[in-house]
């Protein structure tokens, strides 16, 4: 599950994905999925994807989908993983990588692990272009 979620999510141009075995420390699920984009809509169409791909491929179905009416952070809750895509401002905020830092990392496909740094690349391009509105689209 949290294979195809992080490569669907990578696939979106998802920002930072990174995935923590939660076991050890929580009862209610075995891991977390973190990623990110800098929109509304691009985090919409993550979520859209990952939930699409986990259901085509996996035939997963998530027990819950919160966070969809202001897509600033969604949570798709497949029960064994829970799946957390934010909004870059949300990310930063919340900070979940602090929380579960303890927790070993789970290896994820070479796609997922190039997105790290995206949104720090992302911020600084919007900085230089002075432009608050940048989309994402160029990544």
């Amino acid at each position: 599950l949290i294979t195809t979620a992080a490569q669907a999510a990578a696939d979106r141009l998802a920002h930072d994905i990174i995935a923590y075995d939660v076991s050890d420390v929580l009862s209610i699920t075995d891991a977390f999925l973190l990623a990110s984009a800098p929109n509304d809509r691009q985090v919409k169409s993550i979520v859209d994807e990952i939930e699409e791909r986990l259901q085509k491929e996996l035939g997963a179905k998530p027990v819950r989908r919160e966070g969809d009416r202001d897509a600033r952070w969604i949570l798709l809750d497949y029960v064994d993983i829970v799946v957390h895509v934010q909004h870059s401002e949300e990310r930063v905020f919340y900070a979940l990588e602090r929380l579960w830092k303890d927790c070993p990392e789970i290896e994820l496909p070479e796609d997922a692990k190039l997105t790290i740094g995206k949104a720090e690349e992302h911020a600084k391009l919007r900085e230089a272009a002075g432009d608050d509105d940048l989309d994402g689209d160029l990544f």
